[in-house]
Parts: C-alpha cells; sequence; structure tokens
C-alpha cells in the first residue's frame, strides 16, 4: 500500500512545529490559514502594522497544505480562450485579467527576492502542449494575443517541440514567457513561512470552527483547545470558507493527484536529449499537467475529481497506476519504480474562473477560488487582502474586485451531480492529452 506523501514537501523539509492554540489569546489581527494566501497576508499586515499583534493559524501544518501540494506554475498569462483572441469579444477582458496576472507574478518573484527564499524559480516561462494538434486550434491567432498582451510566446512543432522537451509524445505547443515561471511549491510556501516577522505568532494544529462577534466590535474565533479575539479576521482557507463557520457557496474543492520519480540518471537523462527543465499545461481542464525540474525529476498530475472525502489506499494506487500510463505514453522507458512519491491535493475553483475576494462584513475579508493559478495570485490575494482591510486603495485592487464575480454554487446534491458529470465529459475530452 502507498503512502501519501508529496514530493515536494518532502524535499523542502519540514520547520519546527509551532504550538496549537490553548486557551484565549488576543490579537489585533486574525489570519485563518497557513497556505500561500495567508502567510503573504501575514508578511504584509506586519510591514503595514510593525507594532500590532498578529495571529495567523492553521488546522494541520503551516505551509504544507494545498499551497505545497501544487504544480509549482507561476501564471501571469493564461492561453487565450477562442472568444478572448484579438478582434473577439472578450479580448479587452482577457488584457485586464492578464495585467492581473503579471502584477501576481512580479508579486511572487519580489517576495523571492526580499526575503531570500530558495525555491528554484525560474522565470523562462512553460509550455501549452498537445498530442492532438486539434486540442490547439488557431495556434498563430493565440501566440499574437499573447503578445499584444505583453508576452513573449512562440509556436512550436514536431521535431522543434520534441528536441525541447526530450518526447515526441507533444506533437504541437505554444511556448510562454516574459512572465510566466516554474518554482518548487512547497520550498516557496516554507520561505513564506520562515521568514514571517517577529510581530507574527503562528499556531499550527489548531482549527477554527467557528466566528462569533463580541460585545464591542471584536471577533471570536473558535478552535477546540481556545479561542482568539481580533479587532481584524482575514480567512484564506481555499475552498474550505464553511469549515471556520462561513456560510458562503461560492467556490468549492476538487481533489488532485499527482506522482514525482527519483531524479532520472545519466543515461535516462540523455534519452531526453539531456533536456533543461521544462513544464507543460494542457489545453483541456483534464488534460496532464507535467514538469522536468532543475533536479531531473518527472513530474505528472493527470486526474482531476469533485470528492468529499480524500483519496487514500487503493484508491491511491489507482491514480499513481494512471500517472504511470500517462508518463509511459511520453517516456516508454519510466516503469512504477521510477515513481518516488504519490500524493493527493485540492484545488478551490469557481464556476465563472474569477476568485471570491471580498470584505464579508465588518472587520471580516476573505479569498478564495485561485483556479489552479494559486502560486501567482494566492501571493498577491494576500498583499490586497491586507491592503483592503487596512483601509488602503489603488488601481490594482480595485481592477481584483471589479473581477472577482464567482457565481453562486448550488446545494447539494444538485451540484456534487452537475460537477461530476461535468467533469467525466472533461475527462472524455481531455483523454488524447492525459
Amino acid at each position: 500500500m502507498i503512502e501519501n506523501i508529496c514530493g515536494w514537501i518532502a524535499q523542502a523539509g519540514s520547520s519546527p512545529v509551532d504550538a496549537a492554540l490553548k486557551g484565549t489569546q488576543q490579537a489585533d489581527w486574525l489570519v485563518i490559514g497557513g497556505g500561500f494566501t495567508g502567510l503573504a497576508t501575514a508578511h504584509t499586515l506586519a510591514e503595514l502594522h510593525p507594532q500590532s499583534r498578529i495571529v495567523i493559524v492553521d488546522r494541520q501544518r503551516a505551509a504544507q497544505g494545498a499551497s505545497a501540494r501544487n504544480s509549482g506554475f507561476v501564471v501571469a498569462y493564461e492561453r487565450p480562450e477562442p472568444e478572448e483572441l484579438g478582434g473577439k469579444p472578450f479580448n479587452e477582458q482577457y488584457h485586464r485579467v492578464t495585467a492581473i496576472g503579471k502584477a501576481a507574478s512580479d508579486e511572487v518573484s519580489r517576495r523571492v527576492s526580499t526575503l531570500g527564499i530558495e525555491c528554484d524559480l525560474s522565470r523562462d516561462g512553460y509550455f501549452f502542449a498537445v498530442h492532438d494538434p486539434a486540442k490547439l486550434a488557431q495556434a498563430e491567432a493565440q501566440v499574437r494575443t499573447l503578445r499584444e498582451a505583453g508576452a513573449s510566446a512562440e509556436l512550436l512543432e514536431g521535431p522543434a517541440l520534441s528536441q525541447r522537451l526530450g518526447t515526441s509524445f507533444y506533437k504541437a505547443g505554444i511556448w510562454c514567457g516574459g512572465g510566466n515561471g516554474l518554482l518548487q511549491p512547497a520550498r516557496y510556501a516554507k520561505g513564506l513561512r520562515d521568514t514571517l516577522p517577529g510581530n507574527v505568532w503562528l499556531r499550527e494544529n489548531t482549527e477554527i470552527v467557528g466566528l462569533e462577534r463580541m460585545y464591542g466590535g471584536k471577533i471570536r474565533a473558535r478552535s477546540h483547545d481556545g479561542d482568539i479575539e481580533a479587532g481584524q479576521v482575514i480567512i484564506c482557507v481555499g475552498a474550505f470558507l464553511q469549515r471556520v463557520g462561513v456560510r458562503d457557496r461560492a467556490v468549492f474543492p476538487l481533489e488532485l493527484s499527482a506522482s514525482l520519480t527519483r531524479p532520472l540518471n545519466e543515461e535516462e537523462h540523455a534519452r531526453l536529449g539531456n533536456a533543461t527543465a521544462w513544464g507543460v499545461l494542457s489545453t483541456r481542464v483534464a488534460g496532464a499537467t507535467v514538469r522536468l525540474t532543475p533536479d531531473r525529476r518527472l513530474m505528472i498530475r493527470n486526474t482531476v475529481e469533485y470528492r468529499h472525502r480524500d483519496l487514500a489506499g487503493r484508491s491511491l494506487e489507482a491514480r499513481r497506476d494512471r500517472h504511470l500510463r500517462g508518463m509511459q505514453r511520453r517516456f516508454p522507458w519510466v516503469t512504477s519504480e521510477h515513481l518516488q512519491f504519490t500524493w493527493t491535493g485540492h484545488l478551490g475553483a469557481t464556476r465563472s474562473g474569477e476568485p471570491r475576494f471580498a470584505k464579508l462584513e465588518r472587520g471580516v475579508y476573505a479569498a478564495a477560488g485561485c483556479n489552479g493559478s494559486g502560486v501567482a495570485r494566492g501571493t498577491l490575494w494576500g498583499r490586497l487582502l491586507a491592503e483592503m482591510a487596512s483601509g488602503g486603495q489603488s488601481a490594482l485592487l480595485t481592477a481584483v474586485l471589479d473581477h472577482a464575480r464567482p457565481g453562486w454554487v448550488p446545494p447539494s446534491p444538485f451540484f456534487d451531480v452537475g460537477a461530476t458529470i461535468r467533469l467525466q465529459y472533461e475527462s472524455h475530452r481531455a483523454a488524447t492529452e492525459s
């Protein structure tokens, strides 16, 4: 039976455990959630309010949840959809959203640089690539639209693409740089955690189960073993707002699974033409995300499911088998013995693809629903949440608020049935790309 161990976290290592919350504590600011968004929020609050007491809590280990388990793509430029191409109805909106994406990517680079985080950050771009060329229709128009938005973009096909990636599986692809990048997500998250300023107190293994308004306006956050009374609360728990007692149906969780190989030896790396590190995103929602890391490991994520319970045991083994089949379609010489780690993680999604970013009520703020772009957007949301809660204003904050229309999610069982059917349909559409 395989264990659910995230390869990124295993490589990053663990920080010393911070104590869980006990008794009643006071705080000027409470941040709930220790992923990219929560950690970036705490950093920004500490910069804006150096004399304030800031507490950040996480229900498990900070910097080891969904943020550390993603694929590590720093997204500035999304691939434009047909209606977003030049001259199409949503082209102007695409440029507005891309401006936010570029700011988000820059925010990651700024954090990595100023905090001295070692996370293998590369700004050399990545690929949108397909096995079936029909799934990259209007490729030249996509390249033009990306360039108009400020990206570096190039269409590669056949041998030119195979030589770059070390596999002939992909028949066509768009390389996109100028802001898109890759990093080791667990090292980035750990770096944000380990550099928290002195006026930030971290409480791990602390599950907040409810919020209540106190007499005088403060907010009490309740956990099983203690309470925190704070003047302002910022919630950064991704798709799980309801866990902390917030009735909000804008964001829902998707469960993904991935596998990471051991480092390739010299002979195996030569089979890839000694390719340098790269990343590939599919043009289909349920297609495979694949990476060759700087330390010569191969990673694949080719499952996406709407589930209420985490994968484990034989279910996880079945997903690992699917990872192996996907890997062997690209690299036939890979065997099960190459796979060193297999794990699951969650993605916060919304119906519209736009985030939930809002002031929920007096003194309570939240952001969720990065829709697969959590490294960059999650980091930026953290900064902007702290600025908004502090009374700040900016053109960028206004743009994010204007964009934050995630749509309503119907209650169970209606949404459960619809989501399951939709993902089955997307998996069928992506069959050639998994």
